[in-house]
């Protein structure tokens, strides 16, 4: 498939749109599209607003030939990663899991999903 303007306008890139807490509106940007940001007086017209800014953008882009990153949500992820701790708290984490009855693995699933939660529903 060709990578054109139309290509890259059909990829499902995640919005965000925030209060403005110095200006009456709205902001509207597209993180994966570094610097694509526009405003609107309501939350529709910064969304409207931004597909025009996200096609300025991604012309830009094409017509330089500059990098053009794909959505997040395009990428493959293999649901596991390797980390490095402290024995210490190595040693706590299989103690907790052991009195939970479930793996380690399991556990610090538990862990961040739970953080993941809970840092979701305070920004909302």
């Amino acid at each position: 498939m060709k990578k054109d303007l139309a290509y890259y306008m059909s990829l499902p890139y995640r919005v965000e749109i925030i209060k403005d807490m110095d200006e009456e509106g709205y902001v509207a940007f597209i993180p994966e599209l570094r610097g694509c940001i526009t405003t609107g007086i309501t939350e529709e017209d910064a969304l409207e607003s931004l597909k025009d800014a996200k096609a300025v953008w991604l012309s830009s882009a094409l017509e330089d030939g500059d990098p053009i990153p794909e959505p997040d949500i395009m990428k493959e992820y293999s649901g596991e990663f390797k980390l490095r701790m402290p024995k210490s708290l190595h040693r706590l984490l299989m103690e907790k899991a052991r009195e939970e009855g479930v793996s380690m693995n399991q556990y610090c699933v538990m862990l961040l999903s739970m953080n993941a939660t809970l840092r979701s529903v305070a920004v909302k």
